[in-house]
């Protein structure tokens, strides 16, 4: 009890007041009793490291399906570094690492397999068949309130909750400074990383990236962008960027996606991947076995949480198991 008291002596004194202090979280929705030695922000990312699902990240598509080369980043390693992009923020700020942290490691814990070509097929299932649609940041937040320890879920403090809905862009920004990192950490830590990929993927060269945004962002883009950010944000309520800088990563994103995330090369797999989820859709939401024991009105969302659950290699090993023909051996 004394050394959590001094951990949390210790927020007061060195956070922004603009920081979220663990101490005032917004609580759980069941209670818990308080860890001896972390914080509950700390308690939480301790949960997620070693949940099932963030281990299934490893191998979830990034932007290469189901990469065999070892160096392509997986959605497990933009995950941390997404986190270590949102904490290096955080501290040079002042704001929380530790929810910074937590909100990051989770936030795409929902991902589909085959990374944003999984997720746009789900979606398109949900919304012609069923009335509704499909989010990975919203799966994400039902893997670690529903889906997690045998359906029990992770019980997580709000801050990290409100983090990971909010981190995409389409969405409303996050209640707290250190989820609103997180937000820019993920686009950063993709943009990138994504950039180095597509050079040793052979999609791009460094020449073809365009000058006049390198020029602003330097060849270091993580160091520049986090720069601008805590130059313009400390000791406000706000994160803001230099307009140039913001310029620079909104002009090279569109290069991004026009060369890279729609480049025929890059993604002429994807183009299976329809067919693939679709299939084990179909299979496993008609499979009396597997939906053995669940309600009617449960079974899409059933059917969903198993799909979107996969890894690449698990869904690639049930589509063969499923729908490809053994060859006939006849064994004297």
């Amino acid at each position: 009890m004394l050394i959590r008291q001094e951990i949390e002596e210790r927020e007061v004194k060195n956070l922004s007041k603009y920081a979220v202090q663990a101490s005032k979280s917004r609580g759980r929705k069941l209670p818990e009793q308080a860890d001896d030695y972390r914080t509950a922000f700390q308690r939480d990312r301790d949960k997620i490291i070693h949940c099932k699902a963030f281990r299934r990240l490893k191998h979830k598509t990034q932007v290469f399906i189901s990469p065999v080369e070892d160096h392509y980043r997986t959605r497990l390693t933009h995950t941390l570094e997404v986190a270590q992009i949102a904490r290096t923020i955080a501290r040079a700020l002042r704001l929380n690492e530790d929810l910074a942290e937590a909100i990051a490691l989770a936030h795409d814990l929902g991902h589909t397999p085959f990374g944003h070509a999984g997720e746009f097929v789900l979606d398109d299932i949900l919304k012609t068949n069923y009335g509704r649609r499909f989010y990975h940041n919203e799966q994400s937040v039902r893997v670690v309130e529903v889906i997690e320890k045998d359906g029990q879920g992770l019980n997580l403090c709000w801050e990290i909750i409100d983090g990971i809905r909010s981190h995409t862009p389409d969405d409303p920004q996050p209640a707290t400074l250190e989820g609103r990192i997180v937000r820019l950490a993920d686009r950063f830590a993709y943009l990138r990383h994504d950039i180095e990929d597509a050079i040793r993927a052979g999609v791009l060269t460094e020449d073809q990236l365009p000058k006049k945004f390198m020029k602003t962002l330097t060849n270091n883009i993580l160091d520049r962008v986090v720069e601008s950010i805590v130059t313009n944000s400390r000791e406000k309520p706000e994160l803001k960027m230099d307009k140039d800088v913001l310029a620079a990563v909104d002009g090279l994103y569109d290069f991004m996606y026009e060369n890279v995330y729609t480049n025929p090369a890059a993604k002429k797999e994807e183009s299976k991947v329809p067919e693939l989820l679709t299939q084990l859709f179909r299979h496993y939401h008609y499979d009396a076995a597997f939906q053995s024991g669940v309600g009617q009105a449960d079974q899409v969302q059933h059917t969903v949480d198993f799909i979107a659950g996969m890894t690449d290699r698990y869904a690639i090993t049930k589509f063969v198991e499923l729908f490809v023909p053994n060859e006939w051996r006849h064994d004297h």
